[in-house]
């Protein structure tokens, strides 16, 4: 079983997305739901959210 862990920023409403080691991500307002992510694509997911929109 995935252990899923929320962002210390999240909100208390549950209005968030949730990480599962080894699994992927999900929303927590849908958990059975799950976006699968390999290892490797891990790093390229994390630029493309810590990019500025405008230099997409």
């Amino acid at each position: 079983m995935t252990r899923w862990r929320k962002s210390s920023y999240s909100a208390s409403d549950g209005n968030c997305v949730e990480v599962g080691r080894g699994v992927g991500i999900r929303d927590s307002k849908s958990p059975s739901v799950e976006l699968p992510l390999a290892a490797h694509q891990w790093a390229p997911l994390l630029r493309m959210v810590r990019t500025d929109p405008s230099d997409r």
